[in-house]
């Protein structure tokens, strides 16, 4: 993983090196390679990542929702975990949005006339038929034609039924379980093709709009970056103090290392062996809640990845001179909120669940075009993120158990 990290950084910077020096000094060959080079293997690459996005989204919240276990049997913890998690990615989507809407990352018409010309903003439907309109009237229909909520839903439903059902569906769960694991093979092998997907994308896009693009998505990497922060060192460390009465410079120095870990790997599922063991011994988690909540956050708690499918949707908006709405802001915070219960702990899906969420607003996946050079590094900082809102809640619900008398005492830092 190490190594693609590399040549994806190394493969962003030759295509933006290339296409800038096309765009100064050679802009017909620019033209050239672009519509026999660039293009095509930057377009082959997007329909990769198309390809997987219907199969995984339900196959991995399937899995998803029926690992919770029989709704009877999720008590009092299983019912604060995901009320929790599903809170902080609703906080973390707006605060994304609010804070991209004023900074404005993305410079309209950045990449021409042309694009803009060729984007029609579909119209809003109202809020209630947006919500009546989430349960599909037929569940294939909604696949094959992409309708990302409606799959969502089914998804939701499926998992549930086979959560109560149990043992009964044990043949069936099992090919759920393992069909999502050929997903996850297939998002590796995709993801193998990235650096020459970075470098013809990034090429094409700057080569078209040169140093203007590099300035707007300087301004797009910051505005994710300061929402991450803000979200960790804000929200994260105000639900630290308030609900796991925890000093909260006690809880990063504690977890720290698992931090810089899940930075590294970008994956939340490699760095959960060692945030959990970090969480029970330098935090003072117990292994009941530690073992219960931070996988479960793995597959459900996705705040970091949340903020940068917000942020990245109002920059290519408004790089396409396209108006989001307050419906559109409403069903992007929907469908970003319901897929989290779903997304992998995998480098790689974070692209694949953007190009959902841009389809649902009606905007071209293309656009990830335009943040998919700069995407490895903000995935390792929103990794980071993710697993430390895991951590965080463990801490909640441990602290929340023991003061019920639920599990043995033996805090420390507390404020």
């Amino acid at each position: 993983m190490h190594q693609l990290t590399t040549r994806i950084l190394i493969a962003l910077v030759l295509g933006a090196v290339t296409g800038l020096a096309l765009n100064q000094w050679a802009p017909d060959l620019f033209q050239s390679l672009n519509q026999y080079v660039f293009d095509p293997a930057g377009n082959l690459f997007l329909r990769l990542i198309m390809m997987l996005v219907v199969p995984l989204v339900f196959l991995s919240i399937v899995v998803g929702v029926s690992d919770l276990g029989s709704p009877k049997q999720l008590g009092r913890m299983g019912l604060k975990t995901v009320a929790f998690f599903l809170g902080t990615t609703v906080i973390a989507l707006t605060l994304a949005l609010t804070v991209a809407t004023i900074v404005q990352p993305g410079d309209p018409g950045l990449l021409g006339e042309g694009l803009a010309e060729n984007y029609e903003a579909a119209e809003a439907p109202p809020f209630i038929e947006t919500l009546v309109n989430i349960i599909p009237n037929n569940p294939i229909e909604a696949m094959s034609s992409g309708a990302m909520l409606q799959i969502i839903a089914f998804a939701i439903f499926v998992g549930l039924a086979m959560a109560v059902l149990g043992e009964k569906v044990t043949t069936v769960k099992s090919f759920f379980k393992q069909g999502n694991d050929i997903m996850m093979t297939l998002v590796t092998f995709v993801m193998k093709f990235a650096p020459i997907g970075a470098f013809a994308l990034i090429a094409s896009a700057l080569g078209q709009a040169g140093w203007s693009a590099v300035f707007s998505l300087g301004a797009y990497m910051l505005t994710v970056v300061g929402v991450l922060l803000i979200h960790v060192f804000g929200v994260y460390s105000l639900l630290i103090y308030f609900f796991g009465k925890m000093n909260p410079l006690t809880f990063y120095k504690g977890f720290f290392p698992a931090m810089t870990m899940a930075f590294s790997l970008s994956s939340s599922n490699a760095t959960l062996p060692l945030s959990m063991k970090i969480a029970q011994e330098n935090l003072g988690v117990s292994k009941q809640v530690s073992g219960f909540v931070q996988p479960l956050g793995a597959t459900i708690n996705m705040d970091g990845t949340g903020i940068m499918q917000a942020v990245a949707t109002v920059f290519i908006a408004q790089v396409y001179v396209a108006d989001l709405s307050l419906m559109d802001m409403v069903v992007i915070v929907l469908t970003a909120t319901l897929a989290s219960i779903g997304t992998a702990g995998v480098p790689g899906v974070g692209m694949i669940m953007l190009a959902m969420v841009l389809t649902q607003v009606g905007l071209s996946p293309a656009g990830i075009a335009l943040v998919i050079g700069v995407d490895r590094l903000l995935d390792m900082l929103r990794t980071s993120v993710n697993i430390t809102g895991d951590a965080a809640l463990a801490v909640i619900v441990d602290r929340s158990e023991k003061r019920r008398g639920a599990l043995p005492s033996h805090d420390s830092g507390d404020v």
